[in-house]
């Protein structure tokens, strides 16, 4: 049986139509209610957005998520996870970090009226592991502790565009951002014999910038960069993959890839959403809010133009279900004027925006479909 999606008019005409009523009431629609009983601990899943991000969900749309938790009787709390890398600009790499970004960024008790935990601990280490011998690439996931011993976890979720997995829907909000630092690390491929980065790039180290070259002492935590001659040599051996020195690499084009990576990560996402869904036993709810359709995550330090107008509000317990109704959505609107989708060519009805304008290797084969199909 075809999986069941809830959506409303995408646009907001009155009080009662505003896209944060209009998360309750699909909320309700979908029958969330039903997953909930008095008493349990209900993880409410969001992203707070990196420092400086403009994109991400207002804490307004968890308020409303928490409040129709409260009226069931349970106990909700908003969470995210730490980041994996350890990069120079990383603002949500260990828990106080992730939560001064979090209140920066207005969520807080206050605004939230429930906590803002870090889902992983201090560190991005504490969680459970699942294993996953059908898993399509991964044989085991590191779910985050907090929400892996929730009761009930409800996914709330900002559609957007990813430079690695080309969407970001609910999928990766649960394969990447419900695992912890070591979850991550697996899904990102670290260490791979095949698809690890140390694998999959050309290093040119005539590329590297100047100014990294003066950091070298102090930009890798395994000491895989040295400087020789004026230029930078880099030890393939000692990398593990952390991406701390992905953007700088990548950007200088210091780094040449060529896109095996970046597929096997979306495969590997998928893996992991799935085993979430495993340790909750299928009681996930999920809400995708297509706003300020962003081309890139909200884990990046700015938000460029939208690449197309409001796709609307949506709730299903399918998150396949879900990311493709938006991916459909965007699919058939027109492209923003300005916006990168224009850049590349996109913005008609029809095209496919986010595999040009969000991919962060737009020729390299990672498609939009990837997650989805896995």
């Amino acid at each position: 049986m075809a999986a069941k999606v809830w959506t409303m008019d995408r646009r907001s005409l009155s009080a009662d139509t505003g896209f944060v009523p209009q998360t309750g009431t699909l909320f309700d629609a979908a029958g969330f209610d039903k997953l909930i009983k008095p008493g349990d601990l209900v993880a409410v899943k969001i992203h707070c957005g990196e420092w400086n991000n403009t994109a991400y969900l207002r804490p307004v749309y968890a308020r409303m998520v928490v409040d129709k938790i409260k009226e069931l009787g349970a106990r909700p709390f908003v969470t995210d996870t730490c980041t994996m890398t350890y990069s120079p600009y990383a603002s949500r790499s260990i828990a106080p970090d992730l939560m001064a970004t979090a209140e920066r960024n207005g969520f807080n008790s206050g605004t939230l009226g429930v906590p803002f935990i870090a889902a992983d601990g201090f560190a991005g280490t504490d969680d459970i592991r699942v294993p996953l011998p059908e898993g399509y690439i991964l044989q085991e996931a590191y779910i985050a502790k907090a929400i892996a011993l929730a009761d009930v976890l409800i996914v709330l979720t900002h559609f957007k565009g990813h430079p690695m997995g080309v969407i970001g829907g609910s999928i990766k909000n649960l394969g990447i951002g419900c695992q912890s630092k070591r979850g991550k690390f697996n899904v990102h491929m670290g260490r791979h014999p095949e698809y690890g980065f140390p694998n999959q790039v050309e290093f040119h180290p005539e590329n590297v910038p100047e100014d990294f070259l003066d950091i070298i002492p102090h930009a890798c935590p395994h000491g895989a960069y040295s400087r020789s001659n004026g230029t930078a040599e880099w030890d393939r051996e000692k990398c593990d993959g952390c991406l701390g020195c992905m953007g700088t690499m990548v950007n200088s084009g210091a780094w040449e890839m060529n896109g095996e990576n970046f597929r096997a990560f979306n495969a590997a996402c998928a893996d992991g959403a799935l085993a979430v869904n495993k340790i909750l036993d299928g009681k996930i709810g999920y809400l995708n809010l297509g706003l300020d359709v962003s081309p890139h995550c909200d884990c990046v330090a700015h938000a460029d133009i939208p690449l197309t107008s409001h796709l609307g509000v949506y709730a299903s317990h399918d998150p396949v279900a879900i990311d493709m109704a938006c991916l459909d959505k965007a699919t058939e609107l027109p492209g923003m004027l300005g916006s990168g989708a224009e850049d590349w060519g996109v913005h008609g009805p029809g095209d496919h925006k986010f595999a040009k304008a969000s991919a962060l290797m737009p020729d390299a084969g990672v498609t939009e479909e990837i997650q989805l199909n896995t």
